[in-house]
């Protein structure tokens, strides 16, 4: 399964859905190969504390200077999970590099000799622009990251129409940093309020929780936490 995880509005919990969600499969005994399209601005190395293991990106495995195998960055804590950064943080990418590249990594992974990931995440990164649309072209379903607030609301309403366009039609939601507190005193859109407003699937709704901050800085993904946090086990 290809699955690109997006939400138009940058800030919203992409990066840190693909790492715990990424980590989660991987725990139950998938297989993920976990794919940062973002470039020059790549985060999900941090996230996973794999930064001092990343030594080569896939532009590098196209330009033909490492093998697919080289560049893909095992997990030390779940051997099943692997991460792939398409470049280095700064740099620009070459011209031709687009979605075929990622089609072309996508039928790499899928026909590899040890065998096809079970499960493919792609991290899009933030805005509609090429990078989104590279992100998207080898995925067959999506997974919608949103806040309750109406600026992210609106991005994702208008992602949604541009993944439909693309031949996206497997598109689910996750609502993410939802405060309970808020929506009692009608501060904050519920859940529901957000579905009605989006018209689509609810994968799950994940609270507000300042553990994710602590997680991201010492690069240690929520699900791992022993006792879980209230946003890990969501």
């Amino acid at each position: 399964r290809v699955s690109v995880i997006t939400s138009g509005k940058g800030g919203v919990g992409k990066t840190t859905t693909t790492a715990n969600l990424g980590l989660s499969l991987a725990r139950l005994g998938f297989s993920v190969v976990a794919v940062d399209a973002d470039v020059g601005l790549r985060n999900l190395d941090l996230l996973l504390g794999l930064e001092n293991r990343v030594n080569y990106t896939l532009v590098e495995v196209l330009n033909g200077d490492c093998r697919l195998d080289q560049a893909l960055v095992r997990d030390k804590r779940w051997s099943n999970f692997e991460l792939l950064c398409i470049s280095k943080p700064r740099s620009k990418l070459p011209l031709g590099f687009g979605g075929k590249a990622l089609i072309w990594l996508v039928d790499a992974l899928k026909s590899r000799p040890e065998g096809s990931p079970q499960f493919i995440l792609i991290d899009c990164p933030a805005g509609i622009d090429a990078g989104f649309i590279t992100a998207i072209t080898p995925a067959n379903e999506a997974v919608l990251i949103t806040t309750p607030d109406i600026t992210s609301l609106r991005d994702a309403d208008r992602v949604t129409g541009l993944l439909e366009c693309d031949g996206i039609r497997d598109i689910k939601m996750i609502v993410n940093r939802v405060r309970t507190d808020m929506i009692k005193g009608e501060d904050m859109m519920s859940v529901l309020d957000v579905q009605e407003m989006l018209g689509l699937p609810l994968l799950g709704a994940i609270p507000e929780d300042s553990e994710v901050i602590r997680s991201t800085n010492r690069g240690y993904p929520l699900v791992l936490n022993k006792p879980p946090t209230i946003a890990g086990l969501a």
